[in-house]
């Protein structure tokens, strides 16, 4: 069962995305937060597999609630607003994904499934270009440098590909690996770069050079 704190200063649009998501028999809404104060209150009380947080709510914003709640919880963002610069905000601050409100059931419903599974919800084409334009600093270079030097031959090889955006099962295919296989050299190479989830990883994998290489 996937558990799912929604935050949404409207309450008809947490009633809205509560209605979709518990169509879903393996998705439950365990808690709902009118601001993001409260939903760092409720992350603590709960156990939260993702917390679904508007940008912009009264009494502490989503982007200042993400920060603190995305090391226990996979963290998207929900907005009507879909520029660039407020995506790259949501993902530095350790978002795995960046929903628009207007989001169709179905993909509302699948992005939930790709968090809990600490997938990024952007398409490899958004992320590259967000990570390269907003999120790459070049003085950084040196430091993702030596983190990277940590990790083995075959960790670069997965860090490589996950900065590309892609997917554990587009990673195995071309890895020629099990999908398990790879979620389990993530799960080893997160602790290793200092990062608490793929897309922090897939910025240290490019301003280390490694996309480029």
């Amino acid at each position: 069962m996937i558990r799912v704190l929604i935050a949404d200063d409207e309450t008809l649009m947490r009633a809205g995305i509560r209605l979709i998501l518990e169509n879903d028999p393996e998705i439950t809404v365990v808690a709902e937060a009118g601001d993001g104060r409260q939903a760092v209150e409720l992350t603590l009380r709960h156990t939260i597999d993702v917390a679904l947080l508007d940008i912009r709510m009264p009494g502490g914003d989503g982007l200042k609630a993400a920060e603190q709640i995305a090391a226990r919880a996979n963290v998207v963002m929900l907005t009507t607003f879909g520029e660039d610069s407020y995506v790259a905000q949501a993902l530095k601050v350790g978002a795995t994904g960046f929903l628009l409100k207007d989001t169709p059931p179905q993909e509302l419903i699948n992005a939930v499934r790709k968090a809990a599974r600490g997938e990024p919800i952007l398409a490899p084409q958004i992320t590259r270009r967000l990570i390269e334009k907003h999120l790459v600093a070049p003085d950084d270079g040196p430091e993702a440098r030596r983190k990277i030097d940590a990790l083995t031959e075959t960790e670069r090889g997965v860090l490589k590909l996950v900065g590309e955006g892609l997917s554990n099962t587009e990673i195995g295919e071309q890895l020629f690996m099990a999908t398990g296989t790879v979620k389990a050299h993530i799960s080893r190479i997160l602790p290793k770069l200092e990062c608490s989830n793929r897309v922090q990883a897939a910025i240290v994998a490019h301003e280390a050079g490694l996309t480029r290489s």
